[in-house]
């Protein structure tokens, strides 16, 4: 599949243009914020296109198009306002879906929150405006007609990955590599276990592969 990156220079990002050149199955283009961003990427002979998740459906969809999937990686950071996070981290995805609609791309993987299914988990929590925007962008595309996978990580690490974890619906709190993440999210993409599905993830015991064939 030819997969449409959002937020390829995020630190999650990164490591999934990483897999996907290095894939067998995939190839990637990636959508980045800036012109200087994507000449980086070009540099490195990844395919990338800028366009901002501020910008139109329109927009949007016209650097989706002629893919097969979308991974959803962005972020508006954590040294933004709760108004970049409601453009960015709401608003923005859930362009980001209605593009896909448009141009008839059905495949899309989610990056969320761990526990951003359950209110009441975070309703005292410092980055309680993230969590209400990963929330609701991921009941928008429950509710879309997009063949959807969500994936909630835990706590994110710089670390080497192992390439062990765990998935659930309802996991206690914990951490993961960022690189597992992105491993995670390439897997996904194949595996019809993870059609329709939302799940948590943090660091285990269980291969990737075999832990999303276990959901």
């Amino acid at each position: 599949m030819k997969v449409l990156l959002i937020g390829a220079n995020g630190q999650i990002g990164k490591h999934v243009v990483h897999l996907l050149q290095e894939s067998k199955e995939h190839t990637v283009k990636a959508m980045v914020r800036d012109e200087a961003q994507m000449n980086v990427l070009k540099e490195k002979g990844v395919e990338a296109v800028v366009s901002n998740l501020e910008g139109s459906v329109d927009e949007i969809a016209e650097a989706i198009r002629g893919c097969d999937a979308v991974i959803f990686t962005a972020g508006s950071g954590g040294h933004t306002g709760p108004d970049k996070t409601l453009l960015v981290d709401l608003d923005g995805a859930v362009k980001s879906m209605e593009a896909a609609e448009k141009v008839g791309v059905d495949r899309y993987v989610m990056v969320s929150a761990i526990h951003a299914n359950n209110r009441e988990s975070w309703s005292n929590s410092p980055i309680k405006p993230y969590m209400v925007a990963k929330h609701f962008a991921d009941k928008a595309l429950i509710a879309s007609k997009l063949n959807y996978t969500i994936i909630r990580p835990g706590g994110l690490l710089n670390e080497a990955g192992t390439g062990n974890i765990s998935v659930g619906e309802n996991l206690q709190q914990g951490s993961i590599p960022r690189e597992d993440v992105a491993r995670t999210l390439v897997t996904a993409i194949n595996e019809e276990n993870t059609f329709k599905r939302s799940f948590d993830l943090v660091a285990g015991d269980t291969a990737i592969g075999d832990a999303l064939k276990s959901l």
